[in-house]
Formats: structure tokens, sequence, C-alpha cells
């Protein structure tokens, strides 16, 4: 059995298992909750549905299953196909997401809760068959959390990145989140959401860096930064091959999840320009759909690059 095959027999018991508990109708939850469906790591739009009010034994399946056509491998617990799209070869699955975090269990053992942003996608898993943490579902999971609970946000900042973290402060004091702010390489802490600011060459001793530096099977993250210090952007495509090297000026925000507490974001260039391209580029409108993304300037490049399927 491969590394895959045993994780989704894992995810599939732990579906079954919880599934077939018989919740009830349960209480009624409130509040908007969004469902969208894309194929090629978010470059190509399947579907998308929005609920004002969710029954609360609602799950991530039953919710999928009432505005899609979904067929499932696996007793239900599996979905191959929604509306007709499905893997055409042993390396494209289905994946989900809920506020930005790739989902430890199958979609009918996970319950939707108030303010939650639900991502299906279709993509390649050459590369990696693990994606902890995406920045698509931005403002998640800042403002409704992870799994119900909402977590403290502490900011990293390098001291020549100032005006980029002035500017990411900013963004989420407009979105109702505090941050507590501290100098680069004291650490989140195992009960907040990470935000780290500065340029590679500021931040490459952290965890999150070495991820990176090490590809996506160790991070998820489709991008890498080379040269003296950092000073240019490795763009992967979905196989994890490079596809395109920006220089002077390029940034980059990405996440990644190493904890249960959930994942840290990054927040970086090539230089301090990058960091305040990549600064700027902090809002929902920007980070939509994509599982991270490059900037050059005022250009944007979702990475992995060509990832349509």
């Amino acid at each position: 059995m491969t590394c895959r095959a045993a994780v989704t027999a894992v995810a599939i018991a732990c579906a079954v298992a919880i599934a077939g508990c018989g919740l009830g109708a349960g209480k009624s939850t409130s509040g908007v909750v969004t469902l969208a469906v894309t194929r090629g790591f978010g470059t190509s739009a399947v579907g998308a549905v929005t609920e004002q009010s969710i029954p609360g034994s609602q799950t991530v399946m039953r919710m999928l299953e009432r505005s899609f056509k979904v067929t499932t491998r696996y007793g239900g617990g599996f979905v191959e196909s929604i509306d007709g799209h499905a893997g055409s070869s042993s390396r494209l699955d289905w994946f989900y997401y809920v506020n930005g975090i790739q989902a430890s269990l199958g979609a009918a053992g996970t319950s939707v809760r108030k303010g939650d942003r639900i991502w299906w996608d279709l993509h390649d898993w050459t590369a990696t068959d693990s994606i902890p943490a995406v920045v698509g579902s931005f403002p998640e999971p800042f403002v409704h959390g992870i799994n119900g609970r909402r977590f403290p946000v502490t900011l990293e900042c390098a001291s020549d990145a100032g005006a980029a973290c002035k500017r990411v402060t900013a963004e989420l004091d407009s979105i109702g989140v505090l941050v507590a702010s501290q100098a680069i390489g004291t650490g989140s802490g195992s009960d907040s959401l990470g935000v780290i600011v500065g340029t590679w060459r500021d931040v490459r001793g952290e965890l999150l860096a070495t991820l990176i530096e090490h590809g996506p099977s160790a991070s998820g993250v489709y991008a890498r930064f080379a040269g003296p210090g950092g000073s240019s952007l490795e763009l992967l495509g979905p196989a994890g091959n490079v596809v395109r090297t920006l220089g002077a000026g390029a940034g980059l925000i990405a996440a990644t999840a190493q904890t249960a507490t959930g994942p840290t974001w990054l927040i970086t260039g090539t230089d301090v320009a990058g960091v305040s391209a990549a600064a700027a580029a902090l809002t929902p409108a920007r980070l939509h759909g994509h599982f991270a993304l490059a900037v050059q300037g005022q250009t944007d490049l979702p990475v992995p690059l060509e990832g349509a399927s």
C-alpha cells in the first residue's frame, strides 16, 4: 500500500465511523458558509454555493451532494467525481480544505461550522500528496479559526520590513483580527497562528522557510528561493519543476501547517521591494482561489504555475 493509500484508508475509516453514529437533526447553525469547487490548483472554476443557514448535523459531504452531482468510492467516504470531473490518472484526485487547511478526515466525517469556507480542488499530486495549508481562503483561518476554534495571531517582523508589517497589520485589523507583534525568531507558540514578514535573507532560518527550501513534498508550497541570500524566486509547476524565475522585486505569500493548531503564513521576497509587493497583495480579492501567490510589482502569479488540468 502506498503512503497516499494508507492515509486515504485512515481518513475513510474515520469518516465511516463518524458518519454512522446517527447524529440526528442537531441545532441550527447560523452564518454564511461558502463552498467552492475548482480544478487545477484553483485555475478552473467548477461551481460555488453560499448558504446563509445550515443544520447542526451538516457535513462537508452532505453540503457538497446537495449542490453538485457527486460519485464516491469506498462506501461513500471518498469523492471520485464532482459534476463529471474525475481523476483521470493515478496522480489526479480531489482534495478539500476548510478555512485554508487541508482536511484530516473524510468529508462525511467533517462538520460544517459557522463562517466556514470549504474548497474542493481536483489536482495533480505528482510533487506531493499533502498541501497542508493554502492562502486562497483569506481572511480565513484568521477570522473563524480551525474546527470552530479561533486562535490569537502573532506577527513576526524583520527590522527592515517595517512598512510591509504596518500594511499587514492594517489589513488584519480591517477584518477584525488583532495581532501581537514580535521580532523574527521568537516563534508563534503552539496556541496561535503565525505570520512572518521579511526578506528571504531575514526569514530563511525559520522552520517554515526551511520547509519551503526542501520543496513541495516538505511544505506543499510550489516555489523556492535561490541565489545569494535568496536573490531569485523560482516558481514551480505541478510536477515540482522550475517553470519561471523572478529576480529583484519578487515577493511570495505562502502558508504551511506543521502543528495541530494551524498554519504559519510567510510574506517574503527577494528584497525589501518584494516584501512590500507581497504585503500589498494580502487582500481577499488578490489571494482568492490561489494555493500560494508570487508577485512581481503589480503582477500576480499563482503557484503552482500551469496548474490547469
